[in-house]
């Protein structure tokens, strides 16, 4: 839902920017630095061109322009020569800190800001990063995937012969009888079973009557489905399977860029259909709120709505996208979840087999909270809710580079408004007729010093005898479980509110975790998963080097997503094998209550882009939930993605990431591949030899041919079809 709010930004864009990067630099102290290049052109009548960007040190070039930064993310940079241009061209350089790899640290959300605040729209035209490797390499980092790297991984992953009963995830027993069942429509006849293993069933196919003991007879079914809808014979067999883990998760992130109702039902297909049964739905955090939460009415009207402002005090100001205007329909920016949206997506949910937690963001990650909170005590006095101190003199920065986002925990405003959230949620749930799993408050991220320049925390920490601020935030905690405990709501959160801690503690919260997300990486941190799976917490593996499916597929300077946590693509969630990423004993290894998939979405503009981030690294995440032993080889089971899943992806109108082409030379010959079968999938490779970008009108590729002498060699991948046709990323090879 969008409120229909005041907004000043005109429907068309008289300007025009255009946008390059000059290039990666290193100075004689190894620090990297690259400049920005913003051309004006068209209108030039206004005050400040305003843009999103990751956090970074930036300075203008000219020292007659001025930048200022109005919330970590969002800048605004002024010139009089915007005034002066009488339609003339205006460069605009900025000198920018780090160094340039990935086309998402480049701007977005670029707009103008006219002299009395009001905004418009700008046609934004961002020139090639890859053009040359210095656009996108440094002198000691060049990370670009290149042609013959690709061709290596594609002819490891090449298509293998498959069973009739391959599927994702993958069935635990299959005994073949010695014979085939002509196609048919199959009966289920499901009977009752003593098995106490949850979701367990055990199919026979003799006939097309097929005698089903299971006791969980629609998710059998829907498994079932997957290898008895066939236009083939069917051989006949007695299958018998079951999940390793009951807890299956993908933990989807609306907060910092919105996802429609409409997107998220087919988010929760897909997830039935892969055996994910819980969602960890992230629906608040620092950049907006995006549920309704009845008796606290600020929370959706600022907190779900973003655009120009510098003091947030009715909206929020711009992160990662947007054109200036809170109302603006569309696009990811701006929206919300009202109540009845909320429970027919819990029914919905609920129909497939899928849980929904709601996430809570606190004490940390929680700007728009406070801010919204701010509001109504200003607009009606009511200090009640009230998550900030007038008086705070704090300086702290976050994970995410804000100094305002945490909840000062010497108030009572942050657990009476955790208590008022939570209980209008559960009356959600019980409306829906739906049982509430949990609430996942957080707990993560909070900045040190958040509180030391506090009067009330100086105060309230004196008065309780508590020594630092870590033990402020564990008494928050432990409050905020007794709380919801006495709600009938179990939580959940992230490491920290699990390791770490005293007996005292754990003896106190534990009971009432319903589930603890570990997500630090292998290595140095690789204790954290072991302290919370060995300190009895019902333990879900979301390790970020292997489920975070933000994560970048890999390095091309023009995959969306992160790169902080690694590279993670369908491969990586493969082999996330849970007793390796969570070396303990057998004792300790039953706290592991499954594995989670997470998706934040810094670099999510649409539905579609968030289906290509899930398709297909969420088959491999659901393959290790489901089996947590080793199953499938990478090049079975990256032909089982071709062959049985692309087709329904495309007959469902999904959007899916398709692979690059490799390209190598051998022997003067200039070689291409890919990881698929074309008689099973029909994907072409076209190329080409003078720098520019393949197109559907290039040469097709055929067969090896003679190496040019020097120059780009580039090939893109095309799945070949009429109806929903896809395209990869372009392939470079550098000839030298």
């Amino acid at each position: 839902m969008i409120l229909a709010l005041a907004t000043g930004c005109t429907a068309a864009a008289n300007t025009v920017v255009e946008w390059s990067t000059l290039g990666n630099v290193t100075d004689s102290a190894g620090n990297n630095s690259y400049t920005q290049r913003f051309v004006v052109k068209g209108d030039t009548d206004f005050a400040r061109l305003a843009f999103n960007q990751f956090a970074r040190k930036m300075q203008p070039v000219n020292p007659a322009d001025t930048l200022v930064e109005i919330v970590p993310g969002y800048y605004a940079v002024a010139s009089p020569r915007f005034a002066s241009a009488a339609g003339q061209p205006v460069t605009v350089d900025i000198t920018t800190r780090g160094a340039l790899q990935n086309i998402c640290y480049g701007p977005d959300g670029v707009h103008v800001v006219k002299a009395d605040g009001t905004t418009a729209p700008v046609e934004l035209v961002k020139a090639d990063i890859t053009a040359s490797p210095s656009l996108y390499s440094t002198a000691k980092s060049d990370r670009m995937p290149y042609g013959d790297i690709i061709f290596d991984k594609n002819a490891s992953r090449g298509a293998v012969a498959l069973d009739h009963y391959d599927i994702v995830p993958s069935l635990k027993k299959v005994e073949k009888l010695g014979f085939d069942i002509p196609p048919t429509s199959y009966e289920l006849e499901f009977v009752k079973t003593d098995n106490p293993t949850p979701d367990w069933f055990r199919a026979t196919v003799r006939s097309s009557k097929v005698t089903v003991e299971t006791n969980n007879p629609d998710l059998a079914a829907e498994r079932l489905s997957r290898v008895l809808l066939s236009d083939k014979p069917v051989p006949a067999a007695v299958i018998e399977d079951w999940p390793d883990f009951p807890y299956r998760g993908l933990m989807i992130d609306i907060a910092r860029n919105y996802q429609t109702p409409d997107e998220m039902r087919r988010v929760i297909d897909l997830m039935d259909r892969y055996g994910l049964n819980h969602l960890h739905f992230h629906i608040t955090d620092d950049e907006a709120w995006r549920l309704e939460i009845p008796g606290l009415p600020e929370l959706t009207k600022l907190g779900g709505h973003r655009g120009y402002t510098l003091d947030s005090s009715e909206f929020l100001p711009q992160i990662f996208t947007g054109n200036g205007d809170p109302a603006a329909l569309g696009g990811t920016a701006n929206g919300y979840l009202t109540r009845e949206d909320f429970i027919d997506l819990l029914r919905y949910a609920e129909a497939r087999g899928v849980k929904v937690i709601p996430e809570i963001e606190s004490p940390g990650h929680a700007r728009a909270a406070i801010y919204a909170m701010e509001k109504r005590w200003r607009d009606t006095g009511d200090d009640t809710y009230r998550l900030a101190d007038s008086d705070d003199k704090s300086e702290y920065t976050s994970a995410q580079a804000f100094h305002d986002n945490v909840m000062n925990l010497a108030m009572p405003g942050p657990l009476n408004f955790m208590e008022k959230v939570g209980a209008e949620i559960k009356a959600m749930y019980d409306e829906a007729g739906v049982q509430l799993p949990a609430i996942h408050i957080g707990g993560d991220e909070v900045a040190q010093g958040a509180w030391k320049e506090s009067p009330i925390a100086r105060k309230y920490m004196k008065k309780h005898g508590i020594k630092n601020e870590r033990d402020l935030h564990l008494i928050y905690i432990k409050e905020l479980v007794e709380r919801y405990a006495k709600l009938g709501i179990p939580v959940s959160g992230w490491q920290e509110i699990a390791v770490g801690h005293s007996d005292e503690f754990n003896a106190s919260v534990r009971p009432h975790v319903y589930s603890v997300n570990c997500w630090s990486t292998l290595g140095p941190q690789s204790s954290i998963t072991r302290q919370s799976a060995e300190g009895g917490y019902p333990t879900v593996l979301s390790n970020v080097d292997h489920f975070y499916l933000d994560m970048c597929y890999n390095y091309h300077p023009y995959e969306r997503g992160l790169t902080w946590g690694g590279t993670v693509d369908e491969f990586d969630a493969l082999h996330g094998y849970p007793r390796r990423l969570c070396d303990v004993d057998s004792a300790a290894f039953r706290n592991i209550k499954g594995i989670s998939g997470q998706v934040f979405a810094e670099t999510m503009r649409s539905g579609e882009m968030l289906e290509s981030f899930l398709l297909p690294k969420m088959l491999g995440l659901a393959e290790r939930a489901w089996n947590a032993d080793s199953t499938y080889t990478d090049a079975k089971f990256n032909t089982v993605i071709a062959v049985k899943e692309v087709p329904a992806w495309l007959l469902r109108g999904y959007n899916f990431h398709l692979s690059q082409p490799g390209i190598r030379i051998a022997d003067g010959m200039v070689e291409m591949n890919t990881p698929y079968d074309s008689r099973l999938l029909p994907v072409i490779v076209r190329y080409t030899l003078d720098g520019s970008e393949p197109t559907a009108d290039s040469p097709l590729y055929r067969e090896p041919f003679a190496a040019p002498a020097a120059g780009q060699i580039r090939a893109k991948a095309f799945l070949n079809l009429a109806r929903n046709p896809k395209e990869s990323l372009t392939s470079i090879l550098i000839v030298k």
